[in-house]
């Protein structure tokens, strides 16, 4: 049976604990906490170490995944999972273009990691703010053979489509 090990990275409340646990066929493993008063507008956990989920492909392929905290001060354990990957998913929240710089930085940091396959997913495209996938290419400076999906976190079609795009692009990779 083969393996892949994927990482979800992406700024804080950009939807990866969401992304993972719309697919994964076991409990997500999640190292959620409470946070402080100033972050709690936006939502009430976030995660200190990583969220690990399963994905039986078939018989023969199981896909790993492992999301990254996204507030900076746990940006210590961004290596340490990415240690093994061999691709990663970028997640961008399309609604909130003050996070689209950390965003870009992250995607930065991750390539210097390893030059793995990686896709950037627009989430929360089903928001009515949300910017388009053109729109954030542009705000993002993202070359056009860089894929980006537009994705909503929650949905597991959604995410099966990203999972699948960065799965084509490893095998493309490893078939070379």
């Amino acid at each position: 049976m083969q393996t892949v090990k994927m990482v979800v990275t992406g700024p804080f409340n950009s939807g990866k604990t969401a992304f993972i646990k719309s697919v994964s066929e076991i409990d997500v493993v999640s190292t959620e906490r409470k946070i402080s008063a100033e972050a709690e507008r936006i939502k009430e956990t976030t995660t200190v170490a990583m969220d690990f989920g399963r994905i039986t492909v078939d018989d023969e392929l199981v896909l790993y995944l492992f999301g990254t905290p996204g507030q900076k001060r746990f940006d210590f354990m961004w290596e340490i999972l990415s240690e093994g990957m061999l691709g990663f998913i970028v997640m961008v929240d399309s609604s909130r273009p003050e996070t689209f710089r950390e965003a870009k930085g992250i995607l930065q940091t991750f390539r210097a990691y390893a030059p793995t396959p990686y896709v950037v997913a627009a989430n929360k495209q089903d928001i009515d703010d949300a910017w388009t996938v053109n729109d954030l290419r542009i705000a993002l400076k993202l070359d056009r053979n860089i894929k980006m999906l537009p994705c909503m976190a929650h949905d597991k079609e959604s995410v099966k489509n990203v999972l699948l795009e960065l799965l084509y692009s490893i095998l493309e990779e490893m078939n070379e």
